[in-house]
């Protein structure tokens, strides 16, 4: 299940920024007007630092200001398409004037923007409905339509404390959905959750909930301008922590890990749950090599390009995948989306466990797992821990959930943090970006190798939602294809193989739901992910290939 709130912030700033811009004149005079604009956003996201802006600031001058210019370029971005209809970029120029404008409602709560983002989704829709982002306008407009049945006051009801060995969590507790932003601040260290649009019951107006010895000291809760509400949690220390969002009922739930040393979670192995090195990995046994040659071997196939018609570091190389990391999402005090009786951390480490099953039976592939018990690890140290164990590949598979029970279906995310259009032709030709946006990296070999890894995670992606679609279809036909995303989430940040997250299906629609109580249904996942690996790893150059294999296991 994904986080809400302050996903849409990162979105925002990264939601353009992977699109790719062909090479060759033509297509780069074709995509001036609109890589402008990019570069524009760009430009303003960097002098503001927008993303702790929209969430740490309350209403004021300041946020005004920035809302007036975030405005400003999503009448731009209209205007460029409306000046060229025909021009190959229109429609992403709608679709990004629209996904800003839904993210200035989301952050400012103004309905003007709402308004705005609903009428430039249907307009992208109406004047190119074969375009491939016309696919993603529903999940948005389900969203910003959802939003319009909530406009009342959401209320603050509890505020809850739960120990654990390695965390405390502390969740808020409301009658329904509410917009809210987090932030962290130091001097003295502190994490705040503001609420829009949102009031505390009469015991929790202005109160003060002390936590004695522990990682936070104490919960303060504070009515802000534009009626909403402030929840600041008093720190011992400077600790990580994350911020998600359940449902039925509506829960905003924050996990404070302690700072107080305790043993580090390592790659969990076949058959034990015993802490063991991080390089310790489930393997097939290696297939006997034949005593001699009747003929030489035909020499591999080489790399197909990529999604993107070029070939990443990954592919010039000639590297292949052997060592694959499977991490069953959420898991221990974090039990992700619980609808009816279905937990979705125990669902996706069966369907882990059942593809781990069916990646061993070819020889010479190791597989781990982040996790194989109902054990809580932080997002971070999934990455870590593949990072670690030098992984080719790594997925992380999860079960969906919307506040809207007609949602329904399956999609794949990756994470981008690509340059903007124009550094991104520029590496095309010179392999070379602009470390500005990438993360600031610091030298040419770190941005290759980051934009090596954000083009083979997008084709990784691709492989895999192909995949659920030609599998998951044979036994739900109504089953709707989302799509391939971009999303910030914290599980796959720090990867430096390809990495992917795959919504398998929606445990808050009904037959959906049902079809995940099958174990048929969960080995038919499995199968689909792993034919998306085998299809993954068949575009590159690779000895032993993966082969795919059907059957209960």
């Amino acid at each position: 299940m994904r986080s809400s709130g302050s996903a849409s912030v990162a979105a925002l700033l990264i939601g353009a920024l992977a699109l790719a811009v062909p090479a060759g004149g033509a297509a780069l005079d074709a995509a001036a007007p609109y890589t402008e604009l990019l570069a524009q956003e760009g430009r303003l996201r960097q002098e503001l630092d927008l993303a702790p802006q929209l969430r740490a600031q309350p209403p004021g001058e300041a946020s005004t200001a920035l809302l007036r210019r975030l405005r400003a370029l999503v009448g731009a971005y209209e205007d460029a398409a409306r000046r060229s209809p025909r021009n190959a970029y229109s429609d992403n120029a709608l679709w990004q004037a629209g996904v800003l404008a839904a993210d200035a409602y989301w952050q400012f709560g103004d309905s003007r923007d709402r308004a705005s983002a609903l009428r430039l989704f249907a307009l992208l829709k109406t004047r190119y409905p074969s375009s491939s982002l016309v696919a993603q306008i529903e999940g948005h407009t389900t969203r910003l339509n959802g939003a319009e049945r909530t406009t009342g006051a959401a209320t603050l009801t509890a505020i809850r404390r739960e120990a654990f060995p390695d965390a405390l969590r502390i969740t808020l507790e409301l009658e329904r959905e509410a917009i809210f932003y987090e932030q962290r601040l130091d001097g003295p260290p502190r994490v705040f959750i503001d609420l829009r649009n949102a009031q505390p019951v009469e015991a929790l107006k202005d109160a003060s909930i002390a936590f004695p010895d522990d990682v936070v000291r104490q919960a303060r809760v504070g009515r802000q301008a534009n009626n909403g509400i402030r929840v600041v949690f008093d720190l011992q220390a400077a600790t990580r922590y994350s911020v998600y969002s359940l449902y039925n009922p509506y829960r905003i739930v924050i996990d404070f890990e302690r700072t107080a040393p305790r043993a580090r979670t390592v790659l969990a192995t076949k058959d034990t749950t015993d802490a063991l090195p991080a390089a310790a990995v489930t393997a097939a046994p290696a297939a006997a090599l034949p005593a001699a040659a009747s003929a030489p071997a035909a020499p591999p196939a080489p790399a197909a390009a990529n999604a993107r018609g070029g070939f990443s570091l990954s592919r010039q190389l000639g590297l292949g995948i052997s060592r694959i990391v499977i991490d069953p999402g959420h898991g221990g005090h974090d039990p992700g989306a619980q609808v009816r009786g279905l937990n979705e951390a125990e669902l996706v480490l069966d369907i882990a466990l059942r593809l781990e099953k069916l990646l061993l039976r070819n020889p010479g592939v190791t597989v781990a797992l982040t996790r194989r018990t109902n054990a809580y690890v932080a997002l971070d140290e999934r990455t870590s821990m593949a990072n670690r164990a030098s992984a080719d590949l790594f997925l992380s598979i999860h079960a969906n959930a919307s506040p809207s029970a007609a949602i329904r279906g399956f999609e794949t995310y990756f994470l981008s943090f690509a340059p903007n259009p124009e550094a991104e032709a520029i590496a095309a030709r010179e392999n070379a970006a602009s470390s500005k946006t990438m993360g600031n990296l610091p030298d040419l070999v770190k941005a290759i190798t980051l934009n090596n890894k954000i083009d083979e995670s997008r084709d990784f992606a691709s492989m895999l939602q192909q995949s659920l679609h030609d599998e998951l279809r044979k036994v739900d036909r109504d089953a709707r294809d989302l799509g391939v995303k971009q999303a910030p989430f914290m599980v796959l940040v720090g990867a430096t193989m390809p990495s992917a997250l795959a919504e398998v299906s929606f445990l808050t629609h009904r037959q959906e739901a049902t079809l995940l109580r099958s174990t048929g249904y969960r080995q038919r996942i499995a199968e689909a992910l792993l034919s998306g690996i085998v299809r993954y790893q068949q575009s590159l150059k690779t000895a032993p290939r993966i082969a795919s294999h059907s059957g209960a296991g």
